[in-house]
C-alpha cells in the first residue's frame, strides 16, 4: 500500500472577481456543494471556504491525481451547478487562472484556519490585498 500525504492550497476566483457570492447564505451553499462534488469524485477537500469573489480549498492530492484535473473537476462541476440552479443573477463562472502552493505538515492547522475565517477576513482586507500578498508571499512576484 502506498502512502501519500501532499497537502495543496489551492485558490480560485469568479471570473472578472465579479462578486456573484455576494451573501453568506450562497457561499455556505456553494461550498456544501463543493465539498460534497469533491468526495463523489474521489477528492480529499480538507476544507473550503472564501469569500464574495474566489474560493479557497485545501486538498490532499491522492494518488493518481493532479493539481490541473482536480481544478478542473470543483470549478467546472460547481459553475454548471450554480448556473442549474440559478443561484446568482447572471451568469455564473469561474475564471480559469488559480493558485496553488504546496503546505507543509507543520502549517496545515494554519492554513485551516486561514481558511475557515474568510468572513472576518474579508471585513478588514480587500480580495486584492490578499491576492497580493498571497502572490509575495509564495514568491510568485
Amino acid at each position: 500500500m502506498s502512502f501519500i500525504k501532499i497537502y495543496i492550497h489551492l485558490v480560485f476566483f469568479t471570473k472578472n472577481r465579479v462578486p456573484h457570492l455576494d451573501t453568506f447564505d450562497l457561499r455556505v451553499k456553494v461550498w456544501k456543494h463543493i465539498k460534497e462534488n469533491a468526495s463523489q469524485k474521489g477528492i480529499y477537500l480538507d476544507m473550503v471556504n472564501g469569500y464574495s469573489d474566489h474560493c479557497h480549498c485545501l486538498i490532499s492530492l491522492g494518488s493518481g491525481q493532479n493539481m490541473e484535473e482536480i481544478v478542473q473537476l470543483l470549478k467546472g462541476e460547481s459553475s454548471f451547478w450554480i448556473n442549474k440552479n440559478q443561484l446568482t443573477r447572471e451568469k455564473f463562472s469561474w475564471q480559469d487562472e488559480y493558485f496553488a502552493v504546496s503546505v507543509s505538515e507543520s502549517k496545515i492547522e494554519a492554513v485551516r484556519e486561514y481558511i475557515k475565517n474568510q468572513e472576518k477576513h474579508h471585513q478588514r482586507k480587500s480580495f486584492r490585498e490578499e491576492y497580493q500578498e498571497f502572490l509575495e508571499r509564495n514568491n510568485f512576484v
